[in-house]
């Protein structure tokens, strides 16, 4: 599945180009999350898949951002190991009629991702983890779904690390 790079330019600090590192690593995240419900891939194979192919910034004669290979691992491997907690908060985010197995795969892949970074990785800001992630499903879907994206992760944020909001 072929996407826009969003990860920016690295040409500027290392702060930035480390951020950079880490939206190339969320976007090839949530194509390996989407190839392997798509195609049944296993988790080993997929991580082996992307980092020969994928994570060094050239696919298919493209160049991308090089992706932070630790980052995207983490992601990919949270997702698989906490898919059966993070599915039902995604569901109860979601509007009545559309539970998360009506949502389509690209959809999907996102808002798990996204889900876990705001369950398990509590060094990045939720507000980070939902912009990074709307930023991610505007190379895929247009912007009323982004819409959908940005107001699930924010719900979530909001349930998940409501000492980052306020009084919650």
């Amino acid at each position: 599945m072929a996407a826009k790079d969003i990860s920016g330019s690295s040409d500027r600090t290392d702060g930035f180009r480390k951020a950079n590192q880490r939206g190339a690593a969320r976007l090839a995240a949530v194509q390996a999350l989407y190839q392997m419900e798509l195609a049944g891939t296993g988790l080993n194979e997929i991580l082996a898949q992307f980092e020969t192919h994928w994570l060094d910034g050239d696919v298919e004669g493209v160049r991308y951002r090089p992706a932070e290979a630790a980052y995207f691992r983490d992601i990919v491997g949270g997702v698989v190991r906490e898919q059966s907690l993070l599915d039902p908060k995604i569901d109860a985010a979601l509007t009545r009629g559309w539970p998360l197995k009506r949502i389509e795969m690209v959809l999907r892949a996102v808002l798990r991702a996204g889900a876990y970074e705001l369950a398990c990785r509590k060094d990045v800001p939720a507000q980070v983890v939902t912009s990074e992630y709307v930023d991610v499903a505007s190379a895929f879907v247009d912007r009323e779904e982004t819409g959908m994206v940005n107001a699930v992760l924010d719900q979530l944020a909001r349930q998940l690390r409501a000492a980052e909001f306020g009084s919650g």
